[in-house]
């Protein structure tokens, strides 16, 4: 029993609280782990949506892509090699070239007048099955 003026917990109840959390977190926590391979996926996606919409606002200004060589720098800096673009946006078509969730560069292949953009996924070679498989324009999207 407790007297008037006593603080705290007993025993029996911190150890009552330590249960429940642990049967919470043994509740949710397979829910979120592995998770994390989608996500990355996801964003990957949204991504390459993103470098699509500014590659089709370049060609609208310019009357083409960006070249290889010119690369998706194009859309954050003027080119200044290659077809260089008349009407290029001061304010650029990104803020700057993203890297794909794994942290690599997305390869973009371009002759102006057609592009493909891809993520190797999460081992950052061609190929690849699962977590591994490549998120391309051609195929993904």
């Amino acid at each position: 029993m407790r007297r008037a003026g006593d603080a705290g917990f007993t025993l029996i109840e911190i150890m009552v609280v330590v249960f429940i959390l642990g049967l919470l977190v043994t509740l949710v926590a397979p829910r979120i782990v592995g998770r994390t391979d989608e996500a990355r996926r996801v964003k990957a996606v949204a991504d390459v949506k993103k470098i699509e919409e500014a590659l089709h606002l370049y060609k609208l200004d310019n009357g083409t892509y960006p070249t290889t060589d010119q690369g998706l720098q194009a859309l954050v800096t003027r080119p200044e090699t290659g077809n260089v673009p008349r009407r290029w946006n001061p304010d650029g078509y990104l803020e700057s070239v993203p890297v794909d969730p794994w942290g690599n560069p997305y390869a973009f292949l371009s002759d102006g007048d057609a592009y493909s953009i891809k993520s190797y996924g999460a081992d950052g070679s061609e190929g690849g099955e699962g977590k591994y498989a490549d998120i391309d324009t051609r195929t993904q999207l």
